[in-house]
């Protein structure tokens, strides 16, 4: 299938990055939004960003000829030439839907409908169009057109030759994708989030502070950031959407979202962008700002216990990158990619097993009292 032509659809923070990526590899963008005010407030989001991209170099085709290629428009019948659409509105399923049904009515039936979602059923989506075995996943990362990393997920729906065709649009763009079926979190999210919601329990226990957990973590780990640092520059509330639709789909209590992270986004404390979550940002400081004392003192011994926050978050995370690999969702190689290109990791879950050994994993796990998966005593 020939690609020349790519819509995109919203041009908010995320829109506007995926929008600028594919001029800069040579295709032409039809960029739309709502209404002709925020079109052109995309317009001035995607200018700002390429104008900085290009004075530190960053830019490998002149900013004049990447601002050439993409029409921004508020019309979204401008959208009838376009080869791929793909959209980038709220996650909200009935937003989306309402979207695609729209565009049944506008793309010729060779065109190829793409979500950006992060954990919206893809296939439910697929099933409200009019076009189910050309709808796809393409899950892109914040900043868009920084992070190499692209999921593409399929649906039971799926045309293979409609995700070979978006599988190289990612490659001829400069991504790296990985190709998984449709499941709740792709591979990226279903593993970050579980172990992101530990976290926020194990803070709400009082056991570790804050402060503790994340300076821990990053200790072992090399991970770019603490757990409940990521989650404040997530947000609070995206992560408690995220893990209600996990929870939804899957029933696993883990994604659940912990209850004192649901009171902190009822209370309006969103992290980084309110100022204030698990930590407070006044005077552009990070300052733990959850404190939850410890009552009762047979919670010492284990505070103690050597190692006892990383392997209760980090362990039970990588338990979870096998449980994933047993469940033949995604090769070793392909959940190593996602976490660390779409994650940040300095090296993915099987490679730092690989470094611990996975039966001392176990080991450690046992002495916890996890229900870790059969697999991991058999790497």
């Amino acid at each position: 299938m020939e690609i020349a032509t790519v819509g995109v659809v919203g041009l908010g923070t995320m829109g506007a990055g995926i929008a600028q990526v594919f001029p800069r590899f040579g295709f032409d963008v039809i960029a739309v939004e709502a209404t002709a005010e925020l079109a052109e407030q995309g317009r001035r989001r995607v200018d700002t960003s390429l104008r900085r991209a290009d004075e530190r170099g960053h830019l490998d085709t002149p900013y004049d000829v990447v601002m050439e290629r993409i029409t921004f428009t508020a019309d979204r019948a401008d959208l009838a030439i376009a080869d791929v659409v793909v959209e980038a509105v709220p996650e909200r399923l009935e937003l989306k839907a309402q979207l695609f049904d729209e565009l049944d009515g506008i793309c010729p039936e060779r065109t190829i409908f793409a979500t950006n979602t992060s954990s919206l059923p893809v296939t439910k989506l697929a099933a409200s169009t009019k076009r189910p075995d050309r709808v796809v996943g393409m899950h892109f990362f914040n900043p868009a057109p920084v992070m190499r990393l692209v999921e593409v997920v399929h649906t039971v729906l799926t045309d293979a030759a409609v995700v070979d065709a978006v599988r190289e649009l990612a490659v001829n763009c400069g991504k790296t994708p990985v190709v998984v079926r449709d499941r709740a979190g792709f591979v990226a999210n279903a593993l970050l989030f579980g172990y992101l919601n530990d976290a926020a329990r194990m803070a709400e226990t009082g056991r570790r502070t804050v402060g503790e957990i994340d300076r821990l973590v990053v200790e072992a780990t090399g991970f770019p950031m603490g757990p409940l640092t990521l989650m404040d520059l997530i947000g609070l509330d995206v992560c408690v959407e995220v893990l209600e639709v996990m929870y939804d789909e899957t029933r696993d209590r883990r994604y659940a979202p912990a209850p004192l992270l649901k009171r902190l986004v009822l209370a309006g404390h969103l992290g980084r962008k309110s100022g204030r979550g698990y930590y407070s940002y006044a005077g552009g400081a990070a300052t733990p700002s959850v404190h939850v004392p410890s009552l009762d003192p047979a919670v010492a011994p284990q505070r103690e216990q050597p190692g006892w926050v990383v392997e209760s978050l980090v362990f039970a995370h990588l338990d979870d990158a096998v449980r994933m690999l047993d469940d033949n969702y995604a090769s070793r190689e392909d959940i190593d990619t996602a976490m660390r290109l779409g994650c940040g990791y300095p090296r993915g879950p099987f490679a730092m097993l690989d470094e611990l050994r996975p039966h001392k994993v176990a080991d450690a796990l046992d002495n916890l009292g996890y229900q870790y998966s059969p697999l991991l005593r058999y790497l």
